[in-house]
């Protein structure tokens, strides 16, 4: 049986998913909201930083919480989200491709030693995927996973939503991720893969992903057309 606050998370995520709850409207009270659902204040303040977390309300102290516009296509720094992810939770329209272009094993060399703290006999699978919307490359990811904790990968499962396989068929619990985002001088292999045109520069992101046990076991870097790609995040003094 689902937590009350998390009942209560999906009560309003549903509200705002289906336009009965529209951005910029206002909330209930916290002490009218604790009245309509029967809870404290701690179970109903951990349902409203749930929400908060997921950008589908914005929390000011002494203030009602207000809800948000999340019709922007954003990149998610703040959580861990696949593309497909990505995709349903902006309400993406977009015909969207997932190309594999390169699913190998290999064995650590120095570089991939760095970026997953593994040893030169560590075997790792190198996945290299382009996604298209709307016919145009835009997007291009490179992945280096432990083969010791993803020992099995497919083009099937890799054109599909690869956490949802770790999660609910290798049972994996992923924990965190420690994100940078830059941008770089576009290169010949952005080039090679991305519908660049006369773009310079593209927007970079390198996530090194942990599991819940703290073991380091995928680097991913997503290299984005300049004009498909927005960091977005709120903030509260």
């Amino acid at each position: 049986m689902a937590s009350k606050y998390k009942e209560i998370f999906e009560y309003y995520r549903n509200l705002m998913e289906n336009g009965s709850l529209r951005p910029g409207d206002k909330m209930l009270s916290e002490g009218e909201m604790m009245k309509q659902f029967s809870v404290s204040r701690d179970t109903l303040r951990k349902a409203m930083t749930l929400l908060e977390q997921n950008h589908y309300i914005t929390k000011q102290r002494g203030r009602e919480s207000v809800v948000l516009d999340r019709s922007q296509f954003e990149y998610p720094v703040s959580r861990i989200t696949t593309f497909t992810e990505q995709l349903k939770q902006n309400k993406q329209t977009d015909v969207c491709q997932t190309c594999i272009e390169d699913i190998s094993i290999l064995i650590a060399d120095e570089q991939s030693m760095q970026r997953l703290n593994a040893d030169d006999q560590t075997e790792i699978y190198r996945l290299i995927r382009v996604r298209k919307l709307n016919g145009e490359r835009v997007i291009l990811d490179k992945d280096l996973l432990l083969r010791s904790v993803v020992p099995k990968l497919t083009r099937q499962i890799c054109e599909g939503s690869m956490y949802a396989y770790l999660e609910n068929q290798l049972g994996l619990e992923i924990g965190l991720a420690h994100k940078i985002i830059t941008v770089e001088p576009a290169t010949r292999e952005d080039r090679m893969y991305l519908d660049l045109g006369d773009e310079q520069v593209v927007a970079v992101t390198r996530s090194y992903t942990r599991l819940q046990s703290g073991e380091l076991f995928q680097y991913t870097e997503s290299r984005y057309r300049i004009d498909y790609f927005k960091y977005e995040e709120y903030a509260h003094r």
